[in-house]
C-alpha cells in the first residue's frame, strides 16, 4: 500500500497550488475505493472498471468510431453482476468526489480567514462594509431586519434522496478528510487512513437504493436529518455572527439602550406533509404526523441542550449571587437534592427540563430518553420557554457572568425564538381545480347553487362574496359528501387543530397552484370559513391565501389578478390584519417547461416588476416566494447571484424560496457548507434590499432599452422552443425513448407521481422529471434551448447595424445583473452538456428518421447557442470566469461519462425484455436506478 502524504506535504502544496489538496483528496479516496473494489469483487472487476474508464476517456477526447465501438463491445460483454459492480464503483466515486470538493471549499474559506484576506463577496463582513460605505447605519440595518422574513423552504421533490445510512457514512468520511488538514503525527495519519478505508468499505457494503417507494413519512424523516446536522446549530450561530459583526462595525454609543439582539428574521419552512398538489399521499394524517415529528425533533434538541447546560452551569451561591427571578425559578424546580441546594442555575434547569419533557409528551413524543426528576406542568407556548431561558441570561449578565451565556445558553435561547415548538412552518398547497370541485359539491348539497363550476368568473365572485358574508355554513354533518370533499375539509380542520396545538407559526400559509382568477383565491377563503379558520367578519383569516403563478400566461396575468384581489374590501381588511403584507408565489418550473429557459426567466422578471409597481401604489408590502428548483432550467443556480439579480424593489427584506431535491443534500449535509449557504441567503437579502440597486450609473438610463431587447429575444426563443417541444411531430416519442424518463418514474425517489395525469403528454408531465431526464442524458435542454437562434436572428433582423446590436448585448452583460446571471447560469449548463454522450441516448430511439430529425435540430441549436454566448462574452472556454467550477466539472467527466454509457446499455437490456413482455431482471432494473443516482451525484444540480 502506498503511504499517504504527510500533513506537511499538504501544506507545502497548498502554498504552491491551492487546488493541490483537492486533487490529493480525490486521488486518496479513489485509491481507497479501488482497494475496496479489489478486496470485495476481485482484481478482475477492478480491471474491468479501469478499462471502461480509459475507453470512455478516449471516446470523449477523440470522439472516434473505434472508441465508440470498443465501448459498446465492453459494455455488452458485462454480466449482470459485473454491471452492478461497475455502476456502483463509478457512482460511489461521484459521491466521494463531492465530499472532497465540499471539504476543499471549507479549506479555502478557512485559508482566506487565517490569512486575513479581504472579505469575499457573500460574506457578512463585506456586506456590512458595503452598507456602511453607502451611508447605512447599524441601527438602520437592525430596524430593517426587524421587519424582514427570510425563509428557505424544504420541499419533497427529491430527485436524489439518499438513505440515512449513506448520509451517515459520507458525513464520517467528510469529518475524517477535515481531520487530515490538522498537524497529524505519522501514527495519527495512518489511523486516519485506515478509518477512511473502513468507511469507504462500509459505503461499498451498504445498499444505496431503497427497496420500496418513499412514503411521505420517509420524506419527513429525511428532511429532519438536515435539521440535526445543520440547521439546529448553524442557524443560531449565523445570528450570533451577524450580531458580532454589527457590534464590531457599528459599536453602540455610550449610554445607548438600544437592544443589540436581532429579531428572528430567518426562519425555516417546509412543504413536506402539507403539499398535496398532485400527491394523493398527503392528507390530514400526514400533516399531523409532520408536525408531531418536527415538534419531537426540536424538543429532543432542547432537552439535550438543557441537560448539557445543567452540567455546565455549576455556579454556587457561595461564590456568586443570582437575580430574584432566577432564585424564584430555582425554588419552583422539582429538584430538592441537598447536593444542589447552592446551585440555583442547575436547579432551575432541572425544572426547565421537566417542563420540556412534559411538553414533549403532550405534543406527541413517545420516548423522552432521560427521565425528569419529577413531573411538571408543560409549557403553554414556546414563548414561555424562551422567557425562562431569558431569566437565566439576565441573571448571568447582571452578575458578572455574561461570559457563560455565549457557549450554549445564547444558542438555545435563539433556537427557541427561531424554531419554537414547531421547528418549521408547514405550508399547505393544493390545486385550484380541486377547490372548485369541493365547493361545487358544497353549494349543490346546500341548495345554494346547482352548478357552481359552470358559472362565469363574475358570477362566481358574486356568489363567493355573498357566501363569505353569511354567518351560516354550507357544510352539514347530516349530509354525505364525496371522498375528495370530505378529505379536503378534514385537512383544513387539521390545520386549525395544529395551529392550536403547536402555535400559529406551525401553519400559516395556503398556496393555490394554477391560480388563474380572483375566484380561485376567494374559494380558499370560503373553505377556511367552513372549517373555522376565518371569522365571518373577515377581520381574521388564520391562513394567508397565496396565489401561485406558474405558466407563461399565468405570469402575464399575475399583476392584473392581484390588482382585482387587493381592490376587494374584505381582502383589504384581511391584508391590514396581516400587517399590510401579501405574499405571492412564482413558479419557475412550469413556466420553463411551458416556454423555455429564456422566456421563463424574462416573464418572471416582468411579473415581479409589475407586482412591485402595483403593491407600491397600494402601500402594501410584497413578499415573493420563489419556487426555484435544482436545475438552471427550473430556476436553479447560485442563490446569492439570483437574489442580487432580482428587479429593483422585489426583495425588500421579504423572501421565501424553495430548496429541492439533491440541492438540499448539496447545501446542507455538511454543517460548515450549510452555514455558508445560510449566510449567503441572509447577505444577498441585505444587499439586494438596502444597497443602491443600479450600481452602474449607466444602467438606469439603459434599462428601458435593455428590457426592450430582452422582450424581442424572449419572443424569438419562445418560438424556437415551442417549435421543437410542442410542434414537432413525434417529439414526445423521442423524449420518452432518448431519456430515462420511464425508468425515473419507476425509481423510488419520492411519494409524488412523475406525471399529473396518466398520459405521455409533455403538458401533463411534472417539471421535475422533465428537467431531470434531460440532465441524465447530458443534454440539459431546458437550461439553454432557444437562446442561440434567438440571438442569431435578432442580430441580423431589424434596424441598426449588426455591430451596434452586438455592442448592446455586451453592454447588457456588463451593466445588467439580470442578464449577466442569466448567461452565467447558462454557461454552467453548457459546461455539463455533452453531445457525444447524448448521441448514445439518441440511439435508443428506434425510429431512425425521427431520431435524426430531432437530434440534428438539438445539435444545431446547441452550436448556435455556444457561438452566441461566445460572441457576447468573448469567452471561448466554458466557465472562464469560474475556473474552480470549470476544473471541478472537467475532473468529473472521467467517472461520470462511464455511468452514462452504462446507463444506455442497461436501458437497452431493460426495454428489450419489456418489449418481449418477459420478466424484468431485477439486477438490470437496480443497475439503471444506481446509474441514475450516480449521474445525479456527478452533475449535482440536476433536480
Amino acid at each position: 500500500m502506498t503511504r499517504p502524504p504527510s500533513t506537511s506535504t499538504r501544506t507545502a502544496k497548498t502554498d504552491a497550488d491551492k487546488d493541490a489538496p483537492l486533487r490529493e483528496d480525490i486521488r486518496l479516496l479513489g485509491r481507497l475505493l479501488g482497494d475496496v473494489l479489489r478486496e470485495q469483487e476481485g482484481e478482475a472487476a477492478f480491471a474491468v472498471v479501469e478499462t471502461i474508464r480509459q475507453t470512455a476517456v478516449r471516446f470523449r477526447r477523440e470522439a472516434d468510431t473505434q472508441a465508440s465501438a470498443d465501448l459498446d463491445r465492453l459494455l455488452k460483454k458485462l454480466t449482470r453482476d459485473q454491471t452492478i459492480s461497475v455502476v456502483r464503483a463509478f457512482s460511489y466515486f461521484s459521491h466521494l468526489a463531492n465530499i472532497a470538493e465540499d471539504q476543499h471549499h471549507i479549506r479555502r474559506r478557512r485559508a482566506h480567514l487565517l490569512a486575513g484576506s479581504a472579505p469575499q463577496p457573500g460574506t457578512i463582513s463585506l456586506a456590512l462594509e458595503r452598507l456602511q460605505a453607502a451611508g447605512i447605519s447599524g441601527n438602520a440595518v437592525r430596524d430593517f431586519l426587524g421587519k424582514s422574513l427570510i425563509s428557505p423552504v424544504l420541499t419533497a421533490h427529491p430527485t436524489e434522496v439518499q438513505r440515512k445510512s449513506i448520509l451517515d457514512a459520507e458525513r464520517a468520511i467528510a469529518n475524517l478528510l477535515a481531520e487530515r488538514d490538522r498537524q497529524l503525527t505519522p501514527r495519527e495519519l495512518a489511523a486516519n487512513t485506515e478509518l477512511l478505508r473502513a468507511k469507504v468499505a462500509t459505503l461499498w457494503q451498504t445498499r444505496m437504493l431503497r427497496f420500496d417507494k418513499l412514503t411521505v413519512a420517509d420524506e419527513i424523516e429525511n428532511a429532519l436529518s438536515y435539521y440535526r446536522i445543520t440547521f439546529l446549530h448553524e442557524l443560531p450561530g449565523l445570528y450570533q455572527d451577524l450580531e458580532d459583526e454589527l457590534a464590531s462595525r457599528f459599536p453602540p454609543q455610550k449610554g445607548s439602550s438600544a437592544n443589540q439582539r436581532l429579531p428572528a428574521f430567518m426562519q425555516m419552512g417546509s412543504w413536506i406533509g402539507g403539499d398535496r398538489d398532485g400527491n394523493p399521499n398527503v392528507n390530514a394524517g400526514t400533516m399531523r404526523h409532520a408536525l408531531e415529528r418536527q415538534s419531537t425533533a426540536i424538543l429532543d434538541f432542547y432537552l439535550d441542550e438543557c441537560h448539557a447546560l445543567g452540567a455546565e452551569l455549576s455556579i454556587s451561591t457561595l461564590r456568586v449571587d443570582v437575580s430574584p427571578a432566577l432564585q424564584a425559578l430555582a425554588d419552583a424546580s422539582p429538584d430538592t437534592s441537598e447536593h444542589r441546594k447552592d446551585e440555583p442555575y442547575r436547579r432551575a434547569l432541572v425544572g426547565v427540563y421537566a417542563r420540556l419533557a412534559a411538553t414533549a409528551r403532550q405534543l406527541g413524543a413517545s420516548n423522552v430518553l432521560r427521565q425528569e426528576v419529577a413531573p411538571a406542568a408543560p409549557y403553554a407556548s414556546a414563548a414561555e420557554f424562551t422567557a425562562e431561558l431569558q431569566i437565566l441570561v439576565d441573571s448571568l449578565e447582571s452578575r458578572k457572568s455574561a461570559v457563560l451565556v455565549r457557549p450554549r445558553l445564547a444558542a438555545i435561547r435563539r433556537a427557541s425564538e427561531v424554531f419554537g415548538f414547531h421547528l418549521a412552518t408547514l405550508d399547505m398547497r393544493q390545486s385550484s381545480d380541486v377547490h372548485e370541485r369541493v365547493l361545487s359539491e358544497l353549494f349543490a348539497r346546500a341548495g345554494v347553487a346547482p352548478a357552481y363550476a359552470d358559472l362565469g368568473e363574475e358570477e362566481k365572485r358574486r356568489l363567493l362574496l355573498a357566501e363569505l358574508a353569511q354567518p351560516r355554513l354550507l357544510y352539514s354533518p347530516y349530509l354525505g359528501y364525496s371522498e375528495e370533499t370530505a378529505t379536503e375539509l378534514e385537512i383544513l380542520r387539521a390545520a386549525r387543530e395544529i395551529r392550536r396545538r403547536y402555535g400559529a407559526h406551525a401553519i400559516r400559509n395556503y398556496i393555490i397552484s394554477h391560480t388563474e382568477t380572483v375566484s380561485d383565491l376567494l374559494e380558499v377563503l370560503l373553505l377556511q370559513k367552513e372549517c373555522g379558520l376565518r371569522q365571518p367578519d373577515g377581520e381574521c383569516v388564520e391562513l394567508m391565501v397565496i396565489p401561485l403563478f406558474e405558466t407563461i400566461p399565468d405570469l402575464r396575468n399575475a399583476a392584473g389578478i392581484m390588482d382585482e384581489w387587493l381592490a376587494l374590501p374584505l381582502v383589504q381588511r384581511q391584508v391590514a390584519h396581516q400587517g399590510a403584507l401579501q405574499e405571492v408565489m412564482l413558479g419557475y418550473s412550469d413556466s420553463n417547461k411551458d416556454g423555455g429557459f429564456l422566456t421563463s426567466n424574462w416573464e418572471l422578471y416582468k411579473a415581479e416588476t409589475r407586482l412591485v409597481a402595483l403593491f407600491g401604489a397600494r402601500g402594501i408590502t410584497l413578499r415573493l416566494f420563489h419556487g426555484r428548483g435544482g436545475t438552471v432550467g427550473r430556476g436553479g443556480g447560485p442563490s446569492y447571484e439570483a437574489i442580487l439579480a432580482q428587479p429593483p424593489g422585489t426583495v425588500n427584506g421579504q423572501i421565501r424560496l424553495t430548496e429541492q431535491g439533491e440541492i438540499i443534500a448539496s447545501k446542507f449535509s455538511n454543517p460548515e457548507i450549510g452555514r455558508r449557504n445560510l449566510e449567503l441567503l441572509a447577505v444577498a437579502t441585505l444587499e439586494a434590499s438596502l444597497l443602491p440597486h443600479a450600481s452602474d450609473p449607466k444602467l438606469a438610463a439603459q434599462l428601458a432599452k435593455f428590457e426592450g431587447v430582452m422582450e424581442e429575444l424572449s419572443e424569438r426563443a419562445y418560438r424556437a422552443y415551442r417549435a421543437l417541444v410542442y410542434e414537432t411531430p413525434g417529439f414526445t416519442d423521442y423524449f420518452f425513448a432518448a431519456t430515462p424518463i420511464a425508468e425515473i418514474a419507476e425509481l423510488n425517489l419520492g411519494s409524488r407521481p412523475a406525471s399529473r395525469k396518466a398520459s405521455r403528454r409533455i403538458e401533463d408531465l411534472r417539471a421535475i422529471p422533465w428537467g431531470f431526464s434531460w440532465g441524465q442524458c447530458r443534454l440539459l435542454l431546458p437550461g439553454w434551448y432557444g437562446f442561440g437562434s434567438a440571438v442569431a436572428s435578432w442580430l441580423e433582423d431589424g434596424p441598426g447595424a449588426r455591430s451596434a446590436r452586438l455592442a448592446t448585448l455586451r453592454a447588457m452583460v456588463r451593466q445588467w445583473p439580470f442578464f449577466a446571471t442569466l448567461l452565467s447560469n447558462m454557461d454552467m449548463v453548457l459546461s455539463k452538456t455533452d453531445l457525444a454522450v447524448a448521441s448514445r441516448y439518441a440511439g435508443l430511439v428506434a425510429d431512425k428518421k425521427l431520431r435524426h430529425a430531432v437530434f440534428k435540430r438539438v445539435v444545431d441549436e446547441h452550436e448556435q447557442t455556444v457561438a452566441s454566448l461566445t460572441l457576447i462574452t468573448g469567452e471561448t472556454e466554458r466557465l472562464a470566469g469560474n475556473p474552480l467550477l470549470a476544473r471541478s466539472i472537467k475532473n468529473r467527466f472521467a467517472y461520470l461519462d462511464p455511468l452514462n454509457h452504462l446507463q444506455v446499455e442497461l436501458i437497452k437490456r431493460h426495454r428489450n425484455v419489456a418489449n418481449k413482455q418477459e420478466k424484468v431482471d431485477v439486477r438490470v432494473h437496480r443497475g439503471i436506478h444506481l446509474s441514475i443516482n450516480g449521474v445525479a451525484a456527478g452533475l449535482r444540480n440536476t433536480g
